[in-house]
């Protein structure tokens, strides 16, 4: 059984954490697959959104594999930090968007993944939190500097330093999760969301990526000149060309991503 499964729907790619024996902890294998699948469809021009979610009724994804870490050595170890840590840098910079279906607990390793998304939408059950420090550890893939990008330096503190797990409502409202849905819904509004990006221009919104997640670490003056460049990237292409006949012609355009 694959530890992760790709599905097609249309324009949106569903990856789906396959492991629901063990709650979707993450493993190597997970791992490898995981940015082997990141990898294939890096280039694919028939996927416009990702949205990505776990197997199973009661989780998303609930941190590392903990059976497969104690049986690692320290350097094993190490090597199982640095894979986590890329991957979801390369989720997190692939340049589509993604999404978190969070339709169970998220912890540790599996809120992290959900921090490299986009967006996040969770279920009204879901439950959430880092709780590395419970465990002596601290977040190793990317939780500490993105969980204050996210909530703000001092929210963040207090949810590494508490381990504290919340509930998808404290989520939403200290902005961690972008929306609350109940569960039997969330997919289908996943799936809304994912329709309303993927009806856009690729290349835009790739580029609007870009100026977003490269602009924000570097002062405003960079910013602007960082979104000046994406905005020229997007001067040549065929699809601003058909937005503008789109709206001439008062009709929906269709995009290519060229």
């Amino acid at each position: 059984m694959e530890p992760v499964l790709d599905e097609k729907k249309g324009s949106v790619l569903i990856l789906t954490l396959n492991r629901p024996e063990v709650m979707n902890a993450i493993n190597f294998p997970l791992l490898r697959l995981l940015k082997e699948k990141l990898e294939t469809y890096w280039f694919d021009k028939e996927v416009r959104v990702i949205l990505i979610t776990g197997a199973g009724e009661k989780a998303f994804c609930a941190g590392a594999d903990l059976k497969e870490r104690a049986t690692l050595s320290e350097v094993e170890v190490k090597k199982f930090i640095l894979t986590i840590r890329n991957t979801f840098t390369m989720l997190e910079e692939i340049p589509k968007p993604t999404i978190a279906v969070i339709n169970g607990v998220a912890f540790g390793g599996g809120l992290e993944m959900a921090l490299a998304c986009d967006l996040r939408i969770a279920a009204d059950q879901a439950l959430m939190g880092l709780v590395e420090t419970s465990l002596a550890i601290i977040p190793g893939a990317g939780g500490t500097q993105r969980l204050p990008r996210v909530v703000g330096k001092a929210r963040a503190k207090e949810l590494i330093f508490t381990a504290r797990r919340i509930t998808a409502k404290e989520a939403e409202r200290i902005g961690l999760v972008n929306e609350v849905v109940p569960r039997e819904r969330l997919m289908d509004r996943a799936m809304e969301v994912a329709q309303e990006i993927a009806a856009n221009g690729p290349l835009a919104v790739a580029q609007a990526k870009y100026a977003i997640n490269v602009g924000s670490e570097v002062g405003i003056h960079e910013g602007l000149f960082i979104e000046s460049r994406c905005y020229d990237n997007i001067i040549p292409t065929k699809d601003r060309l058909e937005g503008l006949r789109a709206f001439r012609e008062k009709r929906k355009p269709h995009y290519t991503g060229e």
